[in-house]
């Protein structure tokens, strides 16, 4: 399992476009499972409707981990899609 922590630098935090785009990426990878935890609640990436039930603001930090055969090039996507989009 691959991981980092990321905080959230737009204003509007985690919200429906990005969260959408997001949501999307997690599930091009199939078989790796990608998550993002904030505080005790995980959630799968690829789960759109519980990813914005976390209401992930502006500051905030998550962590995101990816578990499976392409992990390493999942967790590399991911953290590019952060810095570029949030």
């Amino acid at each position: 399992m691959k991981q980092f922590d990321y905080t959230i630098k737009d204003e509007l935090g985690i919200h429906a476009r990005p969260a959408g785009l997001f949501a999307k990426l997690a599930k091009g990878y199939g078989d790796t499972v990608i998550t993002v935890t904030k505080g005790d609640q995980t959630v799968k990436a690829s789960q759109l409707m519980k990813l914005m039930g976390m209401a992930i603001k502006n500051g905030e930090t998550i962590t995101v981990a990816a578990e499976g055969p392409a992990e390493e090039e999942a967790i590399a996507a991911v953290q590019k899609f952060l810095e570029e989009n949030l």
